[in-house]
């Protein structure tokens, strides 16, 4: 059985022409080559599998390099390399400083690659101080690691820094696909895009993926063995997921996420991806940003046609809710449900705009008022015409006939009417508890006037319609008409209700606490708890025919002035007292105590402790 050799050590570049994606630094290095500009200290610093052990070896073989020695040749005898992970003491850079004393037996230079330098510990990083700021001519360090914040700055300042970047997708995808070439695998160009998206910039890792791959599913590498191979959601869910939001599919969609779940992905994954392909989406509806999507010529047919389905209003709104959920998922306690209701919230996206777009409209004041200015004189028309064919006034009062179009307009009005009447109600500032019960009675008794009146009119003129009543009284609810009409209602209703009976009953504060209790146990029985607590929080106190209440803050107030009319109405008919009045108040002093900022609370503890802020001083702490 012959001996596999992974890809990242068979296909390691052996020249500068093939590092993949690091141009910029292997251009300079050559040239420095070439020009004799070459430091004798380097460091190479970068994400892991960009190629900076790699580079270090290329250089030391080519700058041994002379002409005369084979093209094979690798200097092993020259090159040096340590793993400052395991030899990070004094004594290894001690055994290293006297090892660089002895000149090299073959080639000119003896090359040190000092591989995750910043393990070293900070005595070692002492010691190596003066050797690498002046070194043998024949010795050239090059430093390695991943963590440069890790250095001390006296050691950065003697070396000439080269900052590897991550190798970017395409640079992965190409090198990945001459690999395949090379080793007769058939693979899909988006199969290598997922590999190369996976390695998130380490070209090492997109090797290590291909070979685990490939030994998947053989010469034929798929996008769906990729897929399966490396438990990825493909863009062919995402797509799924976003048509069935599109259709505003709920229930659907729940299903999709909880089979996705029991494949094995993680709910916070799966959200994170989903915001990235409505990101993707949004880049495919111009034609100047489509460059930026980093998928395959096939993939990138399919985003174009589903984005033509998408809105961009759509697209942003999407992006925001998806974005929300990824950063609340890991505070979540219930991060299924939390999920779920971003998708439901994304379902109703298009759903809820088009509920707007087809809502009812209102008709204009002008509208309203041409329309029912013109159909009196449309009936007055049709009465004359009756008298002029001989037919009795009572007669003409109930039309034998009306033209469709009258019929139509004359029940367009009895409806702009009812949502005049419901929009001045809304308008009125009444606000008590029995706000409903009120507008109820009053709608019922303001009708049975308006009829009873009309039918007086008609009796007493019966040429006239009722119909124009119903203009005469029916105004638009947007206009300053309605308030005044709805004031006037009001008025006529306490005029209509009947005078109370005066009563001077005596009294005393322990017959006021009992039917105060009362009282709050009836609430209790209703159901109304919240406004129960607030009268059992207080005892009321008598001072004549005034009970007075003291609550600690202004919301309790309110809410008890709400309940103030039926409060009153109990209390005088069980006391029989008509000249008892309530006052409420609220004590600032009490109200204060309930929060305290942090700022508060640190000025009363320096209150009671000079030396705290002497303490927050020295420390420079924060309040």
């Amino acid at each position: 059985m012959e001996h596999f050799v992974v890809s990242a050590r068979k296909y390691r570049p052996q020249t500068f022409k093939d590092v993949v994606g690091q141009q910029a630094i292997t251009n300079t290095l050559a040239n420095a080559i070439k020009n004799n500009h070459l430091a004798q200290a380097l460091l190479f610093t970068g994400p892991r599998g960009v190629g900076k052990t790699t580079c270090a070896r290329i250089l030391s073989k080519m700058i041994n390099h002379d002409g005369t020695q084979s093209p094979d040749e690798d200097f092993a005898f020259n090159i040096f390399e340590l793993d400052a992970a395991s030899n990070n003491s004094v004594d290894d850079i001690r055994n290293l400083i006297d090892q660089v004393r002895i000149p090299p037996q073959v080639g000119n230079y003896k090359v040190y690659i000092i591989d995750e330098v910043h393990m070293l510990s900070q005595a070692a990083f002492n010691a190596f101080l003066k050797t690498l700021e002046e070194p043998p001519r024949h010795a050239i360090f090059i430093l390695a690691t991943t963590e440069k914040h890790k250095i001390i700055p006296t050691i950065l300042s003697r070396c000439q820094i080269f900052d590897f970047k991550r190798i970017t997708v395409t640079d992965a995808k190409n090198y990945l696909s001459y690999i395949a070439e090379q080793e007769g695998v058939n693979a899909e160009d988006d199969a290598l895009h997922i590999i190369a998206q996976k390695a998130d910039g380490a070209m090492r890792d997109a090797l290590s993926i291909y070979d685990r791959v490939v030994s998947f599913s053989g010469n034929d590498l798929t996008r769906k063995a990729v897929t399966e191979n490396l438990n990825v959601l493909d863009c062919d869910t995402y797509m799924q997921v976003t048509d069935l939001i599109l259709e505003n599919n709920i229930p659907n969609l729940l299903v999709k996420y909880n089979d996705i779940l029991s494949s094995g992905f993680d709910g916070h994954h799966f959200i994170a991806g989903l915001a990235s392909h409505f990101r993707d989406l949004m880049v495919c509806k111009d034609q100047r940003t489509i460059n930026l999507l980093e998928v395959g010529d096939q993939t990138k047919a399919k985003y174009f046609e589903q984005s033509q389905k998408t809105s961009l209003e759509f697209l942003l709104e999407a992006i925001e809710l998806a974005n929300s959920c990824d950063l609340k998922y890991k505070s979540s306690h219930n991060q299924r449900l939390l999920v779920e209701l971003c998708l439901m919230q994304l379902a109703s996206i298009t759903f809820d705009s088009e509920k707007k777009k087809s809502g009812p409209k209102l008709v204009p004041a002008e509208e309203f008022e041409q329309s029912s200015v013109s159909m009196p004189a449309a009936k007055k028309q049709l009465v004359r015409e009756n008298e002029h064919n001989g037919s009795s006034p009572s007669q003409s009062h109930t039309l034998p006939e009306q033209p469709e179009e009258l019929t139509r307009v004359e029940e367009n009005v009895a409806n702009d009417f009812d949502e005049a009447y419901k929009a001045s109600e809304n308008i009125a500032e009444d606000q008590s508890t029995d706000s409903e019960i009120q507008k109820v009675e009053e709608k019922e008794e303001t009708q049975t006037e308006l009829t009873s009146e009309s039918k007086k009119e008609s009796t007493a003129n019966p040429s006239k319609s009722s119909f124009p009543e119903i203009k005469r009284n029916k105004v638009s609810g947007l206009s300053l008409k309605s308030i005044g009409k709805k004031k006037e209602l009001e008025e006529k209703q306490k005029a209509m209700q009947p005078v109370e009976e005066v009563m001077d009953g005596e009294f005393t504060e322990e017959d006021l606490v009992r039917e105060w209790r009362n009282y709050t146990e009836r609430l209790k029985k209703k159901g109304e708890k919240i406004l129960a607590s607030i009268l059992e929080s207080q005892t009321p106190v008598l001072n004549g025919t005034e009970i007075q209440l003291t609550f600690p803050n202004e919301t309790m107030k309110l809410d008890l002035e709400r309940e103030e009319n039926r409060l009153m109405s109990f209390l005088k008919k069980k006391l029989l007292n008509t000249h008892i009045v309530l006052k409420i108040s609220v004590d600032e002093a009490t109200s204060k105590k309930y929060a305290f900022t942090p700022q508060e609370k640190y000025e009363k503890l320096k209150e009671f402790n000079p030396l705290i802020d002497k303490l927050r001083a020295t420390f420079d702490l924060d309040v």
